[in-house]
């Protein structure tokens, strides 16, 4: 074991003033061998090969038991640890923060996988079983009861198959409702197990889930990821894995599992640096927020594409062309040039009013600063307090021999003098005039606001384009704005108004803290020499501890508000819809380029959809890309399926024809409205139909956006508070959203509203309506009122 991994696991025991070995029975903090032979204990031993469900009870009780003592023992180290209080040296109060942070994050896995803790079992040729959970556990003794799914030794759970067994006689999935055994579902892989008079099969695990009724948070698959999952899932993290899917291939759920594993298989170099995951919109994020937390991770920073730029929340962008115009890589030289065009010197000499004191500030006097502060190769906005140092330096110089020539003789200290020239408006005016202080926001507005600007910076935009991305000051910023600001943010640099004086402050401050701690140590000298304890304090120490160490945060809290934050790895869904700005951005923010980018280029709907993974990556990783494909939809029956895959083919969609699980119970319904006025009253009803046919289960509107609006009136005035229509509103049983919303959710039924509408919005790209038809786990109804699109 690595020292740190010795430290930790005597913390989650003992807290930070003990030393000796824990046994908190977790085996969470990374992939280690587990004996093939690991009973538990005398108390709760493995069931025989043959345990029947009330076995199989008894032995998943001890694990919950297990559970909930590992959660005392947590809850009680942290009491014992915030007891201490913020006393002793900084090491000791450091320490404190790090051991409180420890069980902290401990106590958050521990309860988010309370609900089916354990979910397998493994029947080996040598008569060993190993059970397969969310998480590791071993007894008080440091035996194991449970492997985690993501150890290397749990793997043959789901790659085990009856012509390549590894070793696994029969696999078993428990089927747990929360902490309760409902079922049994056996796989047997080896033939002699059969005449064992094993009895427990049935439909099988998978269509179990498949069949269960949809929640409005997305559930993960850690019970049923499948063989072509799992080797995505566990693949090497190194550089850019693409995974192309179909819909209902489970690329979201792939992903997030992917995520997890990384971090436990990496978390010595990911902890700190931490994964982020990126998905299309607030809805999409609350969908699957509670899925990595289930799987035993809590600290994953998770992104809509219009939060990317910490503090600004974006909305969606109106205008298809504005969107696709603003998603070019052009933006990183026409940002670098708006950025430069703030700079400017003064065309002839200036004269300038300090206290009284009239000098001339010349053209090459601007110059020189200018000069001095771009070589600094500072950002903007930092090399500015250069050039503003250099500028205040130069004129009050100037003053000061105008005032000497005034005063012969005189060496009055003057050294106010600089302050004064600070103060000046006439000076603070040319300062500005030749070098203001921007921030990314103020210079996106700018240059979407002055045409003649915008002219300047981007000469390779025509006329038409530059009247397109016009808009007046204070317009909200939208979600193609946002990697804008971000590269604004980057050349700009941090905004400091004082021009240095605030840090200046600081410094002062911490040298006079530093000198009264001296002072202190040399007073206390004495005594310390008495008690033998000279040398143990240090002024360094002492003002450190005195200083306001501010609020302590998580690396994943950390990151999500610094926009400078670069993470260990990143993963995107939806990937096909990022445009080149989007990806330059995130690229950005990964310097490893490691990278798992989930989708589908058949569903790209936006403006700057990627038309092939090559294409959408070789900007910035060339060919260096391992594109991996999903080709089992296990999601949408069959016959809504072959519906949807007809109209893709007619429309002129190129998509890869994938392999069903299931056929599906109700066929696909097609209704025909007399007249547009009629499509609101018809879809609403719809609603009502759908539930009828299906008993109960999520039913989802998907229209386009001319109608959602009314759609939704007319929908709560039927249904009231069952409907919901956008981000944490996806537990009710009727849900309306457009064609973008819907993307990556899925529903029990869909009712589709006007095709044609979605298909038209679209620019005639049917990626959209694909989405919309693929959405559904049981039932598809579309309304409409026009003809309808080829394929149907």
């Amino acid at each position: 074991m690595s020292e740190s991994k010795t430290t930790a696991a005597a913390a989650s025991q003992n807290g930070p003033s003990q030393d000796r070995p824990v046994q908190n029975g977790s085996s969470n903090d990374g992939p280690s061998p587990a004996p093939h032979n690991s009973a538990p204990s005398e108390a709760t031993p493995l069931p025989a090969i043959d345990a029947g469900i009330d076995q199989e009870r008894e032995y998943v009780a001890a694990l919950y038991r297990r559970l909930d003592q590992l959660r005392e023992e947590n809850h009680r180290q942290l009491a014992k640890v915030r007891a201490t209080g913020a006393v002793g040296t900084m090491q000791n109060i450091s320490e404190r923060d790090a051991f409180a942070t420890m069980y902290e994050d401990r106590l958050a896995q521990l309860s988010a996988v309370d609900d089916r803790l354990v979910f397998g079992r493994l029947d080996l040729d040598n008569g060993d079983c190993r059970y397969i959970g969310r998480i590791g556990l071993t007894s008080e003794a440091r035996q194991r009861l449970m492997l985690d799914w993501r150890a290397p030794e749990a793997g043959v759970f789901y790659q085990a198959t009856a012509f390549d067994r590894h070793g696994v006689r029969r696999r078993r999935h428990l089927l747990l409702k929360r902490r309760s055994v409902q079922g049994l579902e056996d796989e047997v892989l080896d033939a002699t197990v059969l005449d064992e008079g094993t009895e427990n099969h049935g439909d099988g695990a998978l269509l179990a889930a498949l069949k269960a009724r949809r929640t409005g948070q997305m559930g993960d698959i850690v019970a049923t990821i499948q063989s072509e999952q799992d080797g995505i899932i566990r693949a090497d993290r190194s550089g850019v894995l693409v995974v192309q899917g179909g819909p209902g291939t489970g690329k979201t759920a792939v992903a997030l599992h992917r995520a997890a594993y990384l971090l436990y298989a990496h978390r010595e170099r990911l902890k700190s640096a931490g994964v982020l995951i990126v998905g299309p919109n607030s809805t999409f994020m609350s969908y699957i927020e509670r899925v990595l937390p289930s799987l035993g991770e809590t600290g994953v920073v998770m992104s809509s594409l219009a939060d990317l730029y910490p503090g600004v929340r974006s909305v969606e962008e109106p205008d298809p062309q504005v969107a696709e115009l603003k998603g070019r890589l052009d933006w990183v030289q026409i940002i670098g040039e708006a950025v430069a065009h703030r700079r400017r010197n003064i065309p002839q000499p200036r004269e300038v009013v300090v206290e009284g004191v009239k000098v001339t500030v010349t053209p090459k006097m601007v110059k020189r600063g200018i000069d001095r502060a771009k070589a600094t190769g500072k950002a903007y906005n930092e090399a500015r307090s250069t050039f503003v140092k250099v500028m205040v330096k130069e004129i009050a110089e100037k003053v000061e021999r105008v005032l000497q020539q005034r005063s012969a003789g005189n060496d009055a200290d003057r050294s106010y003098l600089a302050e004064d020239v600070r103060q000046s408006r006439d000076v603070r005016v040319l300062l500005n005039l030749c070098w203001m202080p921007r921030t990314p926001q103020a210079l996106l507005e700018d240059l979407f606001a002055k045409p003649d600007y915008l002219a300047d910076v981007a000469p390779g935009l025509t006329a038409a384009e530059r009247q397109l991305l016009r808009r007046e000051p204070g317009s909200a910023f939208t979600v193609a704005d946002a990697p804008l600001l971000d590269e604004a943010a980057e050349l700009l640099g941090e905004l400091d108004e004082s021009a240095g004086r605030d840090e200046a402050r600081r410094k002062h401050t911490r040298e006079k803290d530093l000198e009264n701690a001296r002072k202190a140590v040399e007073n206390a000298a004495p005594q310390l020499e008495e008690m033998g304890i000279e040398g143990f304090l240090d002024a360094e120490a002492i003002a450190d501890l005195n200083a306001d160490r501010g609020v302590r945060m998580t690396a994943s809290e950390r990151a999500g508000v610094d926009r400078t934050w670069t993470y260990g790895h990143i993963v995107v869904d939806e990937a096909q819809e990022l445009s080149p700005m989007q990806w330059h951005v995130l690229m950005r923010r990964c310097p490893l380029k490691s990278f798992t980018a989930v989708g589908d280029i058949a569903q790209g709907s936006s403006a700057s959809a990627a038309r092939s993974w090559e294409a959408a990556f070789a900007p910035f990783v060339g060919d260096r890309l391992r594109v991996e494909e999903l080709t089992v939809n296990y999601r949408t029956p069959r016959n809504i399926v072959q519906l949807a895959e007809q109209v893709a083919a007619a429309n002129g969609l190129e998509i890869t024809s994938l392999r069903t699980v299931r056929e599906g119970d109700h066929e696909p319904i097609i209704e025909h409205c007399d007249d547009a006025a009629a499509l609101v009253p018809a879809a609403t009803e719809a609603v009502a139909a759908e539930h009828s046919r299906l008993g109960e289960g999520i039913i989802a509107v998907i229209a386009p956006v001319t109608e959602i609006g009314a759609l939704r009136r007319s929908l709560q005035e039927t249904f009231g508070k069952r409907v919901g229509t956008g981000a944490g509103s996806m537990t009710q049983d009727v849900v309306a959203l457009t064609a973008d919303e819907a993307k990556g959710l899925e529903f029990d039924g869909v009712v589709l509203v006007e095709p044609a509408g979605l298909l038209q919005e679209a620019g005639g790209r049917v990626g959209s309506l694909y989405v919309a038809m693929t959405r559904s786990t049981q039932s598809l109804r579309v309304i409409t009122s026009r003809s309808l699109p080829a394929g149907f």
